[in-house]
């Protein structure tokens, strides 16, 4: 009976799909794994039918683009989660036309719901001062406060993933001559990250402090797990509003370990490292990936401009010499 396909196609896509077939990531799983949880929520309120009752064909390409719409409206997602619930969604029917022809133009249609086109913003990172602000929040007399600080530390340093920080183990640092960390980064690849003499001497009073098994986490939580994405983006965002006082400039910044991450790059790129390199050192699948940094600081910008000014002039940014000029600049 077709109403019944759906259940087993999505536990078959899944477990033979996924797990066998592509062997993908725990991260990939828990992504496609949110979307069909989000999709079959919606349909349950949009259909009157239970999960396991609903069946593929109650799923066409008009129903997928109100479920669109839905995490846009509703739920307030960007566009760029947007399309990520779609590439999990194609890849579902990719796995339904193979196994059950029947649907195939169904199957079709669907795929042929196009990404949403949206706005790419400059991406935002910390400059010197405003990590050394980040840096000097955590109260280095308790236990959570040297944690905390060893953790932005280190990765504002290594430019880790949120998923690479907390998926360090105790193993996977190696300290003295060549001091680095290793982790297993996005489409299960790894990679040695070299650590700076200050980073390596946190570190390596922190694992002293830590006491830790090979395999159990650099930076457990307070019952000793493993740190969840969430407790991480809570505590930098924390520590990034406590430092507000000290550096305004904070105030207009959303601090996220991703843009720990791009502050990275961005101080690398500013030392003259290679694009390369950096593609490298951030574990990017690609060179170009890297080419976003060049769009991002206003002083490389500058640096060119230097290059390029006309014979009797001296660069320089404009600057009002007025106070209410001054004021409407500001805006």
């Amino acid at each position: 009976m077709i109403s019944a396909d759906l259940p087993s196609l999505l536990q078959s896509f899944f477990t033979d799909r996924l797990l066998r077939q592509r062997q993908a990531s725990p991260h990939t799983i828990a992504g496609y794994r949110d979307c069909f949880r989000l999709l079959l929520h919606f349909a349950k309120e949009r259909l009157g039918k239970m999960p396991s009752q609903i069946g593929v064909e109650d799923l066409d390409a008009s129903f997928i683009g109100l479920f669109l719409d839905h995490l846009e409206s509703v739920r307030k997602n960007s566009a760029r989660t947007r399309n990520t619930r779609l590439g999990a969604i194609h890849s579902f029917f990719q796995h339904v036309a193979f196994e059950e022809p029947a649907h195939a133009l169904r199957c079709q249609r669907i795929l042929a719901v196009p990404n949403k086109r949206h706005e790419r913003r400059p991406i935002e990172f910390l400059n010197r001062e405003e990590i050394d602000a980040l840096l000097a929040v955590p109260n280095p007399s308790t236990w959570i406060g040297r944690r905390d600080r060893t953790l932005l530390l280190v990765g504002v340093q290594t430019g880790l993933r949120v998923s690479e920080l907390i998926g360090l183990n105790c193993q996977d640092v190696v300290l003295g001559t060549g001091a680095h960390v290793r982790c297993l980064g996005k489409g299960r690849k790894r990679r040695c990250t070299p650590l700076r003499p200050e980073t390596a001497r946190a570190l390596n009073a922190w694992l002293r402090e830590r006491h830790g098994l090979p395999d159990q986490p650099v930076f457990p939580s307070i019952r000793g797990g493993r740190l969840s994405r969430d407790a991480v983006e809570r505590l930098i965002a924390k520590y990034s509003h406590r430092a507000e006082p000290s550096c305004p400039s904070l105030k207009r910044k959303k601090v996220s370990p991703h843009v720990l991450r791009h502050a990275t790059a961005m101080d690398l790129l500013h030392h003259g490292v290679d694009r390369s390199v950096i593609a490298l050192w951030l574990g990017h699948e690609s060179v170009e990936t890297t080419q976003m940094y060049l769009h991002a600081d206003m002083r490389l910008k500058e640096k060119a401009l230097l290059r390029t000014a006309p014979l009797g002039v001296i660069p320089a940014r404009y600057q009002p010499d007025d106070k209410l000029l001054a004021f409407l600049e500001g805006l």
